[in-house]
């Protein structure tokens, strides 16, 4: 494991090189809030995958110097960061808030990812049918910034979800954090009674929130506003997981996304919820894992890499 600051303009990039040095690579897009620890559990499996794992705190989480954030400014930070350690083609991962980040980096670089990933993910909203419906009267506050003020939208989102906010700062002293109980108690119970998964969240959080939480608040500018991508430009194959009891990104996002792509294939979980890498990684893992020429395989060995 290698961890590294990329500049990237005035900024600092946090970068984590994991798993097989020599392996194929995929960039991992965290979630909201997220870091690169987020997939620290699955580390061993990539390695034994055949699989170099690399991750970044977008800015502001972790140790990631905090910026305006947007989809195309953290596709371009991918780029500065696959250029510094000598990646030319990847494929991309990205759960929950990194699934966009992941599909616009698809569009963004379009002759270096050869696939996508993306797990739990919104799909845009001023875009899919019934979405923009389902926000509640602050994100519509915030949204009316747009295009214009982004830096305004931002502070409108962290002033309307403080108290949220505030409670999930409570996992900087807090290894329990209870409201990982309020987000997924109903949608995952199993995932968040079992230790192991529980603090592997922890981990990430933690890390996540080091700097406050004003980059989730940046997050929500960039994917709940205008995206400022085509979906169209994403030519690769893209694989899209949800999990039908999912309440915090339904199901139907992703069928959405899935008649809108070029090359989408979908996944729909029964009776899951939406921290489905804790359950399924190594069969995420492998799927994006290139494969060995003329058979069904994906190279290198196979196992579990669910939190123990």
């Amino acid at each position: 494991m290698v961890e590294l600051d990329v500049s990237v303009g005035a900024r600092s990039v946090m970068v984590r090189d994991t798993g097989e040095p020599d392996g194929a690579p995929v960039v991992h897009f965290h979630g909201t809030p997220g870091s690169r620890l987020e997939v620290d559990f699955g580390a061993e499996t990539a390695r034994r995958m055949g699989v170099r794992l690399i991750t970044f705190d977008r800015p502001g989480y972790g140790r990631s110097d905090p910026a305006p954030s947007s989809l195309e400014l953290v596709a371009r930070d991918v780029e500065v960061i696959a250029d510094t350690l000598g990646v030319g083609q990847f494929a991309a991962s990205g759960w929950s808030g990194g699934g966009p980040y992941a599909l616009a980096t698809a569009a963004v670089l379009a002759d270096r990812v050869t696939q996508v990933g993306v797990s739990g993910g919104l799909a845009p909203v001023q875009q899919m049918p019934g979405a923009r419906e389902t926000l509640e009267d602050n994100d519509l506050r915030a949204l009316a910034y747009l295009p214009d003020q982004p830096a305004r939208a931002a502070e409108q989102f962290f002033v309307g979800n403080e108290d949220l906010l505030a409670a999930m700062m409570s996992v900087l002293d807090d290894e329990q954090a209870p409201w990982v109980d309020w987000l997924w108690g109903l949608s995952d119970p199993e995932v968040v009674a079992d230790p192991a998964a529980r603090q592997a969240l922890f981990v990430s959080f933690r890390e996540a929130l080091r700097q406050g939480p004003m980059a989730i608040a940046w997050d929500n500018v960039a994917f709940v506003g205008p995206w400022g991508v085509d979906l169209d430009d994403v030519g690769c194959p893209v694989h899209l997981w949800y999990g039908d009891r999912d309440q915090m990104v339904a199901a139907s996002h992703g069928q959405w996304l899935a008649q809108q792509l070029p090359d989408a294939q979908l996944v729909v979980f029964p009776g899951e919820g939406h921290l489905l890498p804790l359950r399924h990684w190594d069969e995420m893992l492998g799927t994006l894992r290139p494969r060995d020429p003329g058979t069904d395989r994906a190279q290198g060995g196979a196992g579990s890499s669910r939190p123990r």
